[in-house]
């Protein structure tokens, strides 16, 4: 398993290096082709107006010049070739001729790096100029070079044979210059990459490493059912979002399984009790003698109705952490207080007290609601003596946009020590009342899926007031310390 995870983790970073280097590289080799090919065009352009310069002036001696040796317009095209290559000065990488018919005629007498009565195949390939009609441009690939050549005819006009002035640029030469820029820009392009992905190895592997310390985290407590661990913060980045969001998630998971084995333990110790006595019951019951098994019936079927009762209140427990436990609609809570004061007073024979109304709608579940309600009545019942007060009102808060739903009692107070402790599960501050200890637990869990919470005022003696507070709304719930208001 180590080295799958070890393999999928270096294979993250891999293929983010590999994403990196890959548009480094074609970046890089989009700039190259752009910029090679814009300057490769704009030597073109510059080879081929130069050609064109060239020809301009050639063409215009031989319409308007005069012969120099004579002083009078050109007798002969033989005259005007001699000229137009003596005053022709050929570039670099450039080369010029003239032809008198299919025949090299004249070169002229400077340097030039090529010639081109030096290879056959371009002189072969130029010989037919001055049978051409007007000038023009091409370009001729022979086995030694390739060469831009322009043609230019000068024709005679009938007095004698036709000529022509050929001008060549050798191209491969031309461009060797361009070749060899791009080339060293290719070859640090390469140096470029190779340092990329040097640095950008470590760098991805640094941007990583919460994430590798996140699954080693992860793994160590998969292995030790440490919920304790935490994953170390570090930066604030989203990998120190995410690492957050992860602490956050370990907590609620090791708070979920406290409470699971806290449950487990305390159903377990709350059901070991019952069938302790519903086994001893029945082993020493004489089956033989009616009223023996009379009285032992009455007795199992009790504690079967006390467990039955007991395992009800763990399923509605079971599933408070659950996103359907509450099934929100708008509920009027005047008319909801009325109901509930109702289905309360058959309770108990008490003097029942409807304290005020709160005419408001509350997105809540009336009948999550209503069982809230209706336990924090039942303890106000078991804890108070016949004919005493029992109190039930809703008001709303504008000052805090709340609910506030209670019963009120004159029962015996809660001491200030055990206000806290009696919303645990299966605490029981009088054991000799009937009772599974879950029922504030339920209340609470019932406010709390409801985005509020419970508050307790009491003074021994005197009697209690438990009071359900709600939001209008359960997405306009505060953040709430996990601490219970109690006073």
């Amino acid at each position: 398993m180590a080295s799958k995870d070890r393999q999928w983790r270096m294979s993250v970073r891999t293929r983010a290096l590999a994403a990196l280097i890959g548009l480094a590289a074609l970046a890089m080799a989009a700039a190259g082709m752009t910029a090679y090919s814009l300057e490769r065009d704009h030597t073109a352009r510059v080879m081929d107006e130069s050609l064109l310069r060239n020809a301009d002036e050639i063409r215009t001696l031989h319409e308007q010049g005069v012969d120099p040796a004579t002083g009078d317009p050109f007798a002969s095209v033989e005259a005007v070739l001699r000229t137009a290559l003596s005053r022709v000065v050929p570039a670099e990488n450039e080369a010029v001729a003239g032809f008198m018919g299919a025949e090299l005629s004249q070169v002229p007498s400077v340097f030039t790096s090529f010639r081109i009565q030096d290879d056959p195949e371009l002189l072969a390939a130029v010989a037919p100029v001055s049978t051409w009609s007007s000038a023009d441009i091409m370009t001729v690939d022979t086995d030694q070079r390739s060469y831009r050549v322009l043609g230019l005819p000068v024709q005679s006009g009938g007095d004698g044979p036709d000529g022509a002035v050929v001008l060549a640029f050798d191209l491969d030469a031309e461009f060797a210059q361009l070749n060899n820029t791009f080339g060293t820009y290719a070859l640090v392009a390469v140096v470029a990459l190779v340092w990329i992905t040097v640095i950008g190895w470590f760098v991805v592997g640094r941007m990583l490493l919460p994430v590798t310390v996140l699954r080693t985290t992860a793994a160590e407590i998969s292995s030790s059912d440490d919920l304790s661990r935490r994953v170390p913060v570090t930066g604030k980045d989203d990998l120190a979002a995410l690492s957050e969001t992860v602490n956050g998630m370990f907590a609620r998971l090791e708070h979920t399984f406290a409470s699971q084995r806290q449950l487990l333990d305390d159903v377990g110790h709350e059901l070991r009790t019952p069938l302790t006595v519903v086994r001893g019951h029945l082993e020493l019951m004489d089956p033989t003698d009616a009223a023996d098994a009379a009285d032992t019936q009455a007795l199992v079927l009790d504690e079967v109705d006390r467990m039955n009762l007991l395992v009800e209140d763990l399923m509605t427990l079971a599933k408070a952490r659950r996103p359907d436990f509450v099934t929100l609609i708008g509920v009027d809570m005047a008319l909801l207080t009325d109901e509930v004061l109702a289905k309360a007073q058959p309770l108990g024979e008490r003097r029942w007290v409807l304290d005020s109304l709160a005419d408001v709608q509350v997105e809540a579940d009336p009948r999550r609601l209503t069982q809230a309600w209706l336990q924090l009545v039942s303890n106000a019942v078991k804890f108070s003596a016949e004919g005493s007060t029992v109190a039930i009102g809703s008001r709303y808060s504008p000052s805090t946009g709340t609910v506030r739903l209670w019963v009120r009692d004159e029962g015996a107070g809660i001491e200030p020590e055990d206000q806290a402790r009696i919303f645990e599960r299966f605490e029981r501050l009088n054991p000799s009342v009937d009772g599974t200890g879950l029922g504030l637990s339920i209340v609470s869990l019932i406010a709390e899926a409801h985005g509020g919470q419970v508050d307790l005022e009491s003074t021994v003696g005197a009697g209690s007031t438990f009071s359900i507070v709600l939001p209008l709304s359960p997405s306009e719930a505060p953040q709430r310390s996990e601490e219970r208001t109690t006073r």
